[in-house]
């Protein structure tokens, strides 16, 4: 934690000294400290190269065959009531209601046999790719943990992880926790509950937006500091998280105003009450996490929506759908128009998917046996689907592909060999960050 004092005898406007510190640490969830993530990155000695990933987690587990994967010869009661439409690459064929996708299918991976779900109603296992039984010490560390570690952050501007997730109610939804790497590899989270630790002169992440306020206040607080002599006492990592927080990097990444309003239109708006017991359908969010990605992070996570439809499955997939379908759609197409495509993974997924037989209450349980993912970017060769389910949706029938593939290949992605590179536990022992005999899917490298 950094605290600076400033001496000046003024007083906010609720009778608070100026005198009291402020605060420049402990920015995410657990504690994240940005001096902390700033010597990481140094002891690490990687490379800087921006590469970077967009991980969309849809909570609840959606509908697989509902989305890429639609039986249209399967019974009524499991087919459903959507049509497939045609994409803009030849037998690729989509849901109906995700029309931008299908525009856009040729920057695209639809994978439609994922297999190794562990069945639980969390984000463990789409977030570090292990199952949550007999960890390491200290836990398994996230993906976004893990590149922190292994990367850091490519340029002073923003943490290497930003999760952008909002506080879920089932509680097994959430992610950002502390792992075997420690503190300073946990997310920078703009919406989480230590959100009040970052204070300077008053101005906290609830007034981000408030961006002329936030930038005076950073403007007087650095000539404070400078006058004053206090920037001199500071090492050299104090003083790197001190600029982070007063260059304005992170506060534009994060100020939305700044972005041409015709883009902002083209990801929507969704809506930012919460759904079920997860997240909000926030559109804004997509948009956030390409902004965040241009300021330096590495990693970017947000929730999307509420996808455990156990009835009126339909009814919610014609509300859900068409906001997701912008919004992932306007992201691949940013990416790609703003060349940041080839070093920028996009991954959209659950942490199951529904069964074929759609319930009395018309909705899908949970079906663990199979389910999907979408990949785009990342330099991946796209256009494609890879895997195929049978005749009803509950089997994976050609090329069964594992959540700890889909891993591996976020690796290669981001220039590492998973069958080289280890992370160390709490004990000084070597962890792989997959298991043995899974690789980066051969199809999209």
């Amino acid at each position: 934690m950094l605290n600076i004092f400033d001496q000046s005898a003024s007083k906010f406007c609720n009778q608070v000294s100026r005198r009291n510190f402020i605060k420049v640490g402990a920015l995410g969830l657990g504690g994240l400290s940005l001096p902390q993530v700033l010597k990481a990155k140094k002891q690490s000695g990687k490379s800087s190269s921006h590469k970077s990933i967009i991980m969309i987690y849809l909570p609840g587990g959606p509908p697989h065959q509902d989305m890429y994967d639609l039986k249209t010869d399967a019974p009524a009661e499991v087919r459903g009531e959507f049509k497939p439409i045609s994409t803009n690459v030849p037998d690729i064929r989509i849901c109906e209601h995700l029309p931008g996708l299908a525009r856009i299918a040729d920057k695209c991976v639809f994978v439609n046999s994922l297999v190794g779900s562990v069945g639980q109603h969390a984000s463990f296992q789409c977030m570090t790719g292990h199952n949550s039984v007999n960890q390491p010490a200290g836990g398994w560390p996230e993906l976004g943990s893990a590149l922190s570690h292994l990367k850091g952050n490519p340029r002073a501007i923003s943490p290497a992880y930003v999760n952008l997730s909002p506080r879920m109610q089932h509680t097994p939804y959430n992610f950002g926790k502390n792992s075997f790497l420690g503190m300073a590899h946990t997310p920078f989270n703009p919406n989480g509950e230590m959100k009040g630790d970052m204070t300077l002169n008053g101005i906290t992440l609830d007034r981000l937006h408030d961006r002329k306020s936030l930038l005076n206040s950073f403007d007087q607080f650095r000539r404070d500091a400078d006058s004053s002599g206090a920037m001199q006492g500071l090492d050299s990592f104090n003083e790197q998280a001190f600029g982070v927080l007063t260059s304005g990097g992170l506060v534009e990444a994060l100020d939305l105003s700044k972005e041409d309003s015709a883009i902002r239109e083209r990801y929507g708006k969704g809506t930012e009450k919460k759904q079920g017991d997860a997240a909000p359908r926030l559109n804004e969010q997509f948009l956030l996490a390409r902004r965040l990605v241009e300021a330096g992070a590495r990693v970017v996570t947000l929730s999307y929506s509420f996808w455990d439809w156990h009835s009126s499955n339909f009814k919610r997939a014609k509300e859900n759908f068409p906001d997701f379908d912008q919004a992932i759609t306007a992201l691949i197409e940013d990416l790609h128009q703003r060349g940041m495509a080839e070093d920028t993974t996009v991954i959209a997924w659950g942490e199951f998917g529904r069964t074929p037989m759609i319930n009395k209450q018309g909705g899908r349980d949970h079906w663990p046996r199979v389910c999907n993912a979408l990949l785009a970017g990342g330099g991946m060769k796209t256009g494609q689907v890879i895997g195929t389910t049978d005749r009803l949706g509950g089997e994976a029938k050609d090329r069964p592909v594992h959540f700890q593939e889909v891993f591996a290949t976020l690796y290669h992605n981001m220039g590492i060999d998973v069958q080289q590179l280890t992370l160390p536990d709490h004990a000084g022992r070597p962890q792989y960050l997959v298991d043995s005999g899974y690789l980066p899917l051969a199809e999209v490298i």
